[in-house]
């Protein structure tokens, strides 16, 4: 290192300790470096004043001359005003579509799972079919209505209200259900597999041999589609002309050579009364209207027909070299029909360069300064400000973050959005954000695999390509869509993680009982029967163009992955069938327990979770994050669980002396202010940095949020390692534990139960006898190992059971004290091996054998009261969907203000009039009456809740008027 870089080093140390100041004075790394090189071409002034007046110097130097940046500090997203969810500026969006009532002319079986809704110009649009190659349909006026749920809770950021997507103006061709390309003769049938039920539709894209979409490069206001139909590559221009005022349809080819003749469905008119053609036009008339069909001047190669007095067909012959075509379609007024053709007497559209790059969409930079957290714990989080506002008004509802490189990293939305961030730092002083991609439907998970970016979401696998080198991308390459996606809205991409050894595991959520009626009919309670993928883990192979089922059986899964070792882990949501919140290692073959998304008979036996984790600690589970990192203290090595609804963060500790896998969690304490849903470690630094956004119930209060979880190297109370052995529960710490605190049996509370897996939302709590409620566990003795570090409790009756809670009140032997839990699960009950880990010849048997269980005092429960009410209703998170005053937004359930008395209407047409009865039973069997307009996603607290503890619930209610 040279002086002036030692200098410059220097500079930055001293603004690190003096942040403050450093924020005022905004200093640039070139003024430090020329101020620096002055004094060093004048020793004696350096000998006068020494490196520390150097480095004053340098100061008042930089803030005499520095440029003050305009950094984002702060987002506040109440306060902002998007611009519409559809930019301008940029083509098309990704998403579904519901063509089946378009009119009477129209087929009546056209429904996509996933299409490009393009902007054609001239007011004119089209939904290309990416599973299918087919135009679904082609339309002008207005677009589409924004009301899929990332379009819904854009703006309305807790709208939950979402529909299945149709379009705004007035429909003016169509296709069926089939591919849009026929490979020898025309063909009409749609040769996906079956669905799960015969009623539902078929969901997925085509096998390859018929065809395969490549991908789209957007350019400029246009778009190049990129598909293969066999192995015939063909790049499509979907475009609009204008001639003498009439607004036509054109669809612009060049088709590589292919050695069979193949055909393309244009359109499919249902009541066509006659047919007329001559030469390149085809006219076809139905009821007051006309359908034209006809090739631009210069096509070749093509042959117009009309088949079935229903298909409008364009026939390609085999060609030994590219073939230039253009498909000139319209339809209107009979009286308008002689102008058609005019608009065939025009040149081929050029198709624009693609393949080189193009202009960026976005070229500004939006700079924002993190916020850095005092350092008051062993760990903290920092937040990486979001770049809102920003030039375009867009919304920022970051879900993933993966990193590019130690200091610049991957983000992406759920609007849609891949932005990247750069300057991450240790100061997070300047960060620069730029904007990548757009247009992609409602993706959970990014990816970066040999710096190369790859988004999953409803639209499959997106691989990014940036052609030009100038930060946007130029292509987006379908990387795979050989995972089926139905158009049911919570039929979720939920997550993606690469495969260390190649590839990707992809997982899908079930098709819940909820939002919009589509296409496919119920289920088991709570699903619906969608795609054959739905509730299951994929393995995508390393060329995405394979799939293999991996795990099945899930409501709502997400997913982490060990880096190095590829273990697979995951989580799933509370729900039908789903009783609490699992934290699983899923390998191939597993079944997690939900029939509706078995995919497979028989159904084999259920998979046991590493730990469950109690509804009222964590009431949605999302991803894993492995710390492979040695920047993390205690966290070094272990897995970190993400939870959305709590929000916050859980360390799992798998047992590895299990011969059958299981574990227990604990929280991680910490400034949580947004759901946390994914993450990444930064390979630089070797923090965890994780973001999330908020649109269900949580416990927090901001949209959306980007956090660094530091590990400060303060003293760390969370416990190392827990572990349930026959005999009792061990625990051990970092930190030397106080004696008489430790072994004081008033300080620990343990107790267990069953839940019970139905078709009901989530389950109440069970004794292991079947009775409901929960088993208190007495601790006769707490043994404090050698080191100090660990304790025995002495339990007796230990046994396999779903849920374990230990809590415990200690201090450290320097006088820190603290109070926490862990939750865990026994699928084994395994011999405590005590002298290996630091006890010495201390043996619990005698104790336990020796134990007698009619001494255990019962415990008084008191009176019910409104104050122990209300302490029940924010301890159990109630809060979080129910709101106790009139601002019901965000809440999944009604608001409880007024409750008591008020009559209730449900979705079955009944009413009631809100009593204790009602109350009680809305607790304990939440399914039963089920309010209009909500979804009836309450678990039972049947078990967890005493009849006094609901009476005080009912009291606080009353006092809600």
């Amino acid at each position: 290192m040279n002086d002036i870089d030692l200098i410059k080093s220097q500079v930055l140390l001293n603004l690190k300790f003096y942040n403050p100041l450093a924020k005022l004075l905004t200093i640039e790394m070139k003024h430090t470096e020329t101020v620096a090189a002055y004094f060093f071409q004048r020793p004696k002034i350096k000998g006068i004043f020494g490196t520390l007046s150097i480095l004053l110097l340098l100061l008042i130097s930089a803030c005499g001359e520095a440029e003050k940046e305009d950094l984002i500090t702060s987002v506040n997203f109440e306060e902002q005003s998007f611009a519409p969810f559809v930019e301008p500026a940029f083509p098309y969006i990704t998403t579904s579509f519901d063509g089946r009532s378009l009119g009477e002319e129209f087929p009546k079986n056209n429904i996509s799972g996933r299409v490009l809704a393009i902007k054609l110009g001239n007011d004119s649009y089209a939904c290309f079919d990416t599973d299918m190659l087919r135009w679904s349909v082609a339309w002008t006026g207005e677009f589409m209505p924004m009301v899929t749920m990332a379009q819904v809770s854009y703006a309305e950021f807790h709208n939950k209200g979402n529909q299945i997507p149709t379009i705004g103006g007035d429909p003016k061709l169509a296709t069926g259900t089939y591919p849009g390309w026929a490979i020898g003769q025309a063909a009409v049938k749609d040769p996906r597999n079956p669905s799960p039920h015969p009623d539902s539709p078929k969901w997925g894209a085509i096998p390859a041999e018929i065809g395969r979409y490549e991908g789209v490069y957007p350019v400029d206001d246009k778009v190049v589609l990129s598909y293969t139909v066999g192995e015939t590559l063909v790049y499509e221009l979907p475009g609009s002309r204008l001639y003498e005022g009439l607004s036509v349809f054109s669809r612009r080819f060049a088709m590589a050579p292919a050695e069979e003749k193949t055909f393309l469905i244009a359109a499919e008119i249902t009541n066509i009364s006659k047919v007329e053609q001559e030469g390149d036009q085809v006219m076809v008339y139905h009821g007051d209207k006309v359908t034209a069909m006809g090739l631009a001047k210069g096509s070749e190669k093509v042959n117009l027909s009309v088949k079935d007095n229903r298909y409008l067909i364009a026939e390609v012959a085999a060609h030994t070299s590219t073939v230039d075509f253009e498909l000139i379609l319209w339809n209107g007024e009979g009286t308008e029909k002689d102008k058609f053709a005019g608009a065939l007497n025009q040149e081929l559209t050029v198709i624009p360069d693609f393949e080189n790059g193009n202009n960026p969409y976005w070229k500004e930079e939006v700079l924002t300064q993190g916020q850095i957290s005092p350092d008051t714990a062993a760990f903290v989080t920092d937040r990486l400000t979001l770049p809102v506002p920003n030039p375009w008004n867009r919304n920022v509802r970051m879900v993933d973050i993966s990193f590019l490189s130690d200091s610049e990293a991957a983000m992406v939305t759920f609007e849609g959005d891949v932005w990247k961030v750069a300057g991450i730092n240790e100061l997070l002083d300047r960060l620069v954000w730029t904007r990548v991609a757009s247009g992609l439907y409602e993706p959970q998970s990014i990816e970066v695999v040999n710096g190369e970016i790859y988004v999953y979401g409803k639209d499959g696998i997106t691989k990014l390509h940036d052609l030009n080198e100038d930060g946007v991308a130029d292509y987006y390459e379908n990387f795979s869509n050989v995972m089926a996606q139905s158009i049911e809205t919570r039929e979720w991409a939920s997550d993606m993680v690469a495969d260390p050894k190649g590839g990707f595991y992809v997982a899908k959520f079930g098709a819940l009982d909820m939002g919009p009626e589509a296409s496919s009919p119920k289920a088991l309670m709570g699903f619906r029967s969608a795609s054959n993928d739905d509730g299951s883990i994929h393995k995508i192979s390393a060329d995405g163009k394979s799939k293999e089922q991996f795990a099945t059986g899930f409501r709502g899964p997400y997913l982490g992955i060990h880096p190095e070792k590829g273990w697979l882990t995951g989580s799933d949501q509370q729900g039908h069938y789903m009783p609490s919140t699992p934290v699983m290692l899923i390998r191939k073959g597993d079944y997690f327990g939900v029939p509706a998304t078995a995919h497979r008979e028989p159904i084999p036996e259920t998979t046991p979770p590493i730990t469950w984790i109690p509804h009222s600690e964590d009431r949605s589970g999302v991803g894993q994050i492995w710390v492979t990192s040695d920047k993390m203290g205690p966290l070094n090595n272990q897995m970190i669980h993400l939870s959305y609804g709590r929000p916050g963060l859980f360390v799992v500790k798998v047992d590895s002396g299990s011969n059958i896998v299981q574990g227990g969690a604990s929280v991680i304490p910490g400034n949580y202010p947004a759901p946390s849903m994914k993450g990444d470690v930064n390979p630089g630094d070797g923090m965890v940095y994780f973001a999330g956004f908020s649109l269900w119930g949580h416990n927090s209060e901001e949209l959306s949020a980007l956090l660094r979880l530091r590990y400060t190297g303060k003293e760390s109370l969370l416990p190392e390692d827990y572990k349930v052995r026959d005999g009792g529960i061990l625990l051990r710490f970092g930190q030397e534990l106080d004696e008489e605190t430790a072994t004081d049996l008033a300080n620990y509370q343990v107790k267990r139960w069953n839940y019970m897996r139905t078709e009901k939302y989530g389950s109440g709590h069970y004794q292991l006898d079947g009775s409901v409620g929960e088993e208190h566990l007495p601790v006769l003795a707490a043994q404090l190992s050698e080191d100090k570090k660990a304790v025995f409790l002495v339990v007796p009756n230990i046994a396999v059971v779903m849920q374990m809670e230990v809590a415990f009140d200690l201090q450290t032997a320097k006088g820190a004290s603290w109070s926490d839990k862990v939750w865990m699960t026994v699928n084994e009950v395994n011999q405590p091996m005590l002298k290996a880990a630091g006890f010495g010849d201390f043996n619990p048997s005698d104790l336990i054998e020796n134990f007698d269980p009619a001494l255990l005092a019962t415990k008084e429960e008191g009176t019910a009261d409104a104050i122990k009410g209300k302490e029940i209703f924010l301890k159990y998170g109630c809060i979080a969907c129910h709101a106790i005053d009139d601002n019901v937004a965000g809440k999944i359930g009604p608001s409880v203000k007024g409750l008591y008395g008020a009559k209730r209407e449900f979705k079955d047409g009944t009413t009631a009039t809100a009593d204790d009865a009602y109350i009680k039973e809305s607790i304990v069997d939440p399914g039963a009456k089920i309010v209009k307009g909500r979804e009836g996603e309450m678990p039972s607290f049947l078990g967890l809740l005493s009849d006094q503890d609901i009476e005080s619930v009912i009291l606080y209610f009353k006092t809600l008027k």
